[in-house]
């Protein structure tokens, strides 16, 4: 098994010592709230991500998911309230792959490590294996338009990954991408997330794709966005997304989603 992640030492996101209340967390929002001019986006949200765990952020289109992920992030700075993630700066993989078509796929990333300070001599080699982890070994030398869309957000996961961070947040990463090839990448994200121990925090709007994955599902109120109802799934995985137990939760889910898409809707 290749382990691409090692253990970092908790740290504030300035860069000092972390205390024993932050160990115990790979992400904490406390608090915050974000305006963008006099347009409040999220209004007071308290949240932990534990190390190791998988949340998912669901909510209607403009609940401020992706805002609120890009305050952890550390892409911009919450308008209250405050954000630690003590095992460093997270990697952000999105809905897009942003990969650099004129690099092949082991050089985008090799540019991960290359920003992290890693050795030339190592680069490859650490790279070869990020992409064996995410099953596309043979495609070191590919460029971008020769992989399929699948295979790129397989590269960008690698990309991510060699950030060698303990908290990945994923923005919608396989929104664009057909049904099969969707459930294929749930799958492998499964096994990665089992195999590295990494923390995800993870945004859709789909409901069955956020019950397949994580342990916990967080729902966001409508404008602005609020924590409104947090579910804890104990459906052992791996998990189908035709499972029984999976569509019966995400039937709940959906029908407290839809009361909060007509609670905004009589705004």
């Amino acid at each position: 098994m290749v382990t691409a992640l090692a253990k970092v030492p908790a740290a504030g996101r300035a860069g000092g010592p972390g205390t024993a209340q932050d160990a115990a967390h790979a992400a904490r929002i406390e608090h915050v709230s974000k305006s963008f001019g006099d347009q409040l986006v999220l209004d007071d949200i308290s949240l932990d991500v534990a190390p190791g765990e998988f949340v998912t952020l669901l909510g209607a289109s403009g609940c401020g998911k992706s805002t609120l992920l890009n305050l952890v992030a550390g892409l911009d700075a919450p308008s209250a309230g405050s954000i630690a993630t003590p095992g460093g700066r997270p990697a952000l993989m999105f809905q897009e792959h942003a990969l650099f078509p004129w690099l092949t796929a082991g050089r985008n990333v090799e540019l991960a490590l290359r920003l992290r300070g890693v050795a030339r001599a190592e680069r490859r080699t650490r790279a070869q294996e990020l992409l064996e982890l995410v099953r596309l070994g043979g495609a070191y030398g590919k460029r971008v338009h020769e992989l399929s869309g699948g295979m790129r957000q397989r590269v960008a996961l690698a990309r991510a990954l060699a950030q060698d961070s303990r908290l990945l947040l994923m923005d919608e990463p396989f929104a664009a991408l057909d049904a099969i090839t969707r459930d294929v990448l749930h799958d492998e994200l499964t096994r990665i997330w089992a195999e590295t121990s990494v923390s995800v925090l993870f945004v859709t709007h789909n409901v069955r794709e956020a019950v397949r994955l994580a342990q916990r599902v967080v729902l966001l109120s409508s404008r602005p966005g609020r924590v409104t109802r947090t579910w804890e799934v104990g459906i052992p995985q791996p998990r189908r997304i035709e499972d029984a137990a999976v569509a019966e939760l995400s039937v709940e889910i959906t029908e407290e989603l839809r009361k909060e898409i007509r609670r905004h809707g009589r705004h």
